[in-house]
């Protein structure tokens, strides 16, 4: 799976993700970018005005002063301008929105856990931000200037005019950024088709503060405070590595409260909500679709006025409706630099005549069409905007009405149960093949509960067929390959926040002869297999049937009924074996299916909460996709389990992989110093992480129950099941996904006599470590009355505080090890005592390799 939290402002989504902040000290000038589609016929375009104004005003040489210790102070965020000069912004609605200062400054921001210490640790060599500037460019929303009143020489300085040529180009280059979430603030000071219009938002709750900073060691980087951010401080900075850029995320958190802060209402990170979209779409392939997306929208929160969707820039909005009368509407502003050039998705910001209230439902209806698809081979299309092809607002349970046209000879799958029926080609049909009609076919699909997004697949394909029980299985793939990266930009982001679901592990690309239809039936048979596998453990499968198409490019995707699937997934153990993979990774080849399977239920079903649970999504999934294979072949699932512990023990510079962060960074993890961080962590540590929990639950009833190893596995499943009854159709949280388990967690795995599992969250969830692990000292002692063992297990490798539920075992000779519990490993040193079996010769640490650890 693949974007970032739930709102607009912190997006770190699967390639999507984000976090919204602009990151860079790069010059994002509004004339660069495609800002405004068509607008209503005969408008004055005022919210156009307001947005262009926010996004170029300058400096005001009438308010340049010296400055002297002065001190912006937000919740964990600290601003101090020691000596220099400052120069205000001229007024936007009567209001000062930015300032430049010019001198001696510096920044405290104190990360609160251990996953944010490390990661700014990380980027900057310190687990705090402590860091002196030169140079800085603000903007905010709020009563900053105010604040700063006191500590300005209000003579205006004497070389005001020096300071306003030298700067202000670069002040109204640097304002662009910004613009579209001041527009948010601001829009409801714009002339109003009512008497009267709401003030602007309650300053004690919208209150928006952006610092770009160049700092004396660090050089430039990017300081948020927005608290109507579900994260309301984020740091961020711009870098390169080989030849890319990337936006490193040193931090980002929720500050804690002080007396006297007013906290973001509840609704904060969601101004609306869409129960049901109806999209009336026409494809031309090999590029075209053009479409009528009409949304029934619900208002949550009082005053606003411009919302925000998402939209590939690849379409044209021509239209936007408010029950019938035509909106003002801006479309791909210019955001280089910026949070959204990070993200690879696009923004629509539609404003209304007037203020909206709380409680309100408005139709809307969005016209647009544009390039999204490309033919990567004969009849295997890409869609280039999987996520953003309808305006959208990321991942949100919502009903889908998809109602698609699209010439003869072509086939398409959708999301949701279809209602009418599309030409497919026979087996036997030539690959590229297909008739010819001058009918249009249509396609119709209904979500038959509500998903979190709906995509389409359209291709020539050949398609094959199994059974799940009562379920219907298709699979459908062309003659070739078609291995080559899609010609369109990225749409696979979500712009709140949160990650679109799926895409696999990267397998490494190639391109050949292999023909997918070869191997189409084999797919859909162990798609089918996995259907009836999961749904024995985790309840029935979530929808009425699944489809499998195929997809060029090494990645894949899965969403509700609908899985875009890697050519990889066609090819035979042969065909996979003469391409020269890692072992590991042709048996990952084989087992997509399955891990996109699993997703159908975790992903699809229940989804993750925020970009930090995104995690559970993958590496759940990747596990699943383990049980899967250890049912067939237990020697591959040890493989592919250890290839994960391999990679995140490789280096990338310095460092080991495993130092890319903690799993609930989410799309953080992609960085200049690991870019391939997310893949490892959330889908390698991740699986390791579900594979502690299930070893730690079938070793306690190994030794309590004495139960066989079939069933063994019964409590880790009867959790799974229950998380997916009691969250199907909610989002999961990591912190409640614990929970779940710390309700049913054995008496015998209990730290320090509490059943909770803050233990595992601080150490493995929010750790990064893979420790080294040896026994010391150890002795076998044999009283009269019984035999025990004494020694201490050793951690290396590891931070002072990691906790370790080590597993040990008593060798006997002619006998199997003999498991004899698990000892708390707390720190670097923990003495032990167990009893142990008559003939122990030697007590064996984890023989199993049940830990994420060295070997």
């Amino acid at each position: 799976m693949t974007v970032v939290t739930r709102n607009l402002r912190l997006r770190i989504t699967c390639g999507v993700i984000l976090t919204a902040a602009p990151l860079s000290m790069v010059q994002a000038s509004i004339a660069e970018a495609q800002t405004v589609a068509q607008q209503p016929e005969n408008a004055s375009h005022p919210a156009e005005k307001l947005f262009l104004r926010l996004g170029s005003v300058g400096l005001d040489a009438a308010r340049v002063y010296h400055v002297r210790d002065a001190h912006i102070d937000r919740p964990g965020l600290y601003l101090t301008l020691e000596d220099g000069t400052i120069g205000f912004t001229q007024d936007v609605l009567g209001h000062v929105t930015g300032a430049l200062f010019e001198g001696e400054g510096e920044v405290l921001v104190l990360p609160p856990d251990r996953a944010e210490r490390s990661s700014l640790a990380l980027f900057t060599g310190s687990a705090i931000l402590e860091e002196k500037f030169a140079f800085g460019y603000i903007r905010f929303n709020d009563r900053t200037y105010d604040e700063l009143k006191p500590y300005l020489n209000l003579t205006i300085a004497p070389d005001a005019s020096a300071f306003v040529s030298r700067w202000n180009t670069r002040a109204s280059d640097l304002a662009a950024s910004d613009a579209l979430r001041l527009l948010e603030t601001y829009a409801p000071l714009l002339p109003s088709s009512e008497a009267l219009h709401a003030p602007v938002r309650d300053a004690r709750q919208d209150r928006f503060l952006h610092a770009r900073l160049l700092g004396m060691k660090l050089g430039a980087f990017d300081v948020f405070y927005d608290s109507m951010s579900p994260e309301q401080l984020q740091v961020f900075q711009l870098a390169q590595a080989q030849g890319t850029s990337y936006y490193d995320v040193w931090m980002s958190f929720t500050p804690k409260q002080r007396s006297g802060d007013h906290p973001p209402p509840e609704d904060a990170a969601d101004g609306f909500e869409i129960p049901a979209y109806k999209i009336l779409a026409r494809i031309t392939p090999p590029t075209r679709l053009e479409a009528e997306t009409t949304c029934e929208l619900s208002v949550l929160r009082e005053g606003q006025r411009a919302l925000l969707f998402e939209l590939s820039r690849y379409l044209l909005l021509t239209r936007v409706e408010a029950d019938g009368e035509p909106l003002e509407f801006i479309h791909n502003p210019a955001v280089t630099g910026s949070q959204l050039a990070r993200q690879g998705n696009d923004l629509v910001a539609v404003v209304f005549p007037r203020t909206l209230k709380a409680g309100e439902r408005i139709t809307l209806k969005f016209t647009y069409g544009g390039d999204v698809l490309s033919e990567e081979a004969n009849g295997l299309l890409a869609v280039g905007a999987r996520g953003t092809w309808y305006p959208n607002r990321g991942l949100r349970m919502a009903n889908f009405d998809l109602n698609f046209s699209y010439p003869a000879g072509w086939t398409l799958l959708a999301t949701g149960n279809r209602t009418g029926t599309d030409q497919i080609l026979p087996n036997d049909a030539p690959p590229g093949g297909g008739t010819s009609t001058s009918e249009q076919p249509h396609s119709l699909w209904v979500s038959p509960r509500p998903v979190p997004v709906a995509g389409f697949n359209l291709g020539r394909y050949v398609k094959a067929s199994a059974k799940a029980g009562s379920v219907l299985v298709e699979a459908y793939a062309t003659g070739e390959m078609g291995l080559a990266k899609p010609k369109v930009a990225p749409g696979l982001a979500s712009a709140t926040g949160k990650d679109l679901p799926d895409s696999s592990p990267p397998i490494p690309q190639f391109f050949g002869p292999p023909s997918p239809v070869h191997n189409v039936q084999a797919v859909a048979d162990r798609a089918a297999d996995a259907v009836t596998f999961f749904a024995s453990r985790f309840g029935d499968y979530p929808y009425e049937s699944l489809a499998l198409t195929q997809a060029p490019g090494p990645t894949s995707q899965g969403w509700p009924g609908l899985v875009f699937l890697s050519g990889y997934a066609f090819l035979s153990p042969q065909e996979l074996a003469s391409r020269n993979l890692r072992p590991a990774d042709a048996i990952l080849a084989r087992q997509t299916p399955a891990h996109e399977t699993a997703h159908q239920w975790w992903g699809d079903l229940v989804p993750w909460k925020s970009y930090r649970d995104q995690w559970i999504s993958e590496g759940l999934a990747s596990y699943c996709a383990l049980l899967d294979l250890e049912r067939k072949d237990p020697a591959a699932f040890r493989t592919v389990l250890d290839s994960y512990r391999d990679d995140l023990l490789q280096m990338s510079g310095d460092r080991r992989m495993s130092e890319a962060g903690a799993v609930t960074l989410g799309q953080r993890l992609n960085s200049s110093r690991f870019p391939f961080g997310y893949d490892l962590i959330a889908y390698g540590r991740g699986a390791w992480l579900f594979h502690m929990l299930r070893q730690m639950l079938r070793d306690d009833t190994m030794l309590t129950k004495r139960a066989d190893t079939a069933n063994s596995d019964e409590l880790f499943t009867q959790i799974l099941r229950g998380v997916r009854e009691k969250y199907a159709g909610k989002s999961l949280s990591t912190r409640e996904l614990l929970a779940e388990f710390a309700a049913r967690w054995p008496k015998s795995l209990w730290f320090e006599g509490k059943p909770s599992l803050d233990w595992f969250w601080d150490s493995w969830i929010q750790g990064t470590s893979v420790p080294s692990l040896e026994l010391k000292g150890v002795k076998i002692l044999h009283p009269r009355e019984e035999a025990s063992a004494i020694g201490t297990i050793v951690q290396r490798d590891a931070p002072e505080d990691l906790i370790t539920p080590v597993p040990l075992y008593a060798e006997i000779p002619g006998q199997p090890p003999v498991l004899l519990g698990r000892i708390f490993a707390d720190g670097r040193e923990t003495a032990f005592r167990l009893r142990v079996p008559s003939g122990t010769r030697k007590i064996l640490i984890d023989p199993q390799l049940t830990l994420l650890r060295q070997r």
